[in-house]
């Protein structure tokens, strides 16, 4: 799993303990088998833990709780991939720049 697979299945999972693999998979954009596979990894990481609760119409569900060690690995998850985004921000701000001065040079008679 990359850094921001796992950083977009923590943040969800942060935000919704109660939700479904089938929420999560719609979420993300990947397959139910993916977000399986992506919740069982983190799960032997121990960064997430399982609680399983009854819902009132009897049906069996879960809640996915971030752990201690959950939360420190997504910060540091989120550290990285800040400092990844910034970094793509300035390398197109760079493009952009030179783009412009491109569309400029070229437009003028």
């Amino acid at each position: 799993m990359t850094d921001d697979l796992h950083y977009r299945v923590l943040k969800h999972l942060e935000a919704h303990p109660d939700g479904t693999q089938r929420d999560l998979a719609k979420a993300l954009g990947i397959s139910l088998g993916s977000t399986n596979f992506c919740v069982r990894a983190l799960i032997d990481h121990g960064w997430v833990k399982v609680q399983n609760f009854r819902r009132s119409d009897n049906k069996l569900a879960y809640a996915y709780l971030l752990t201690p060690q959950g939360i420190e690995a997504k910060a540091r998850i989120t550290a990285r991939f800040l400092q990844r985004k910034c970094a793509e921000y300035e390398a197109l701000k760079a493009e952009i720049a030179q783009l412009d001065a491109e569309v400029r040079s070229q437009s003028k008679p």
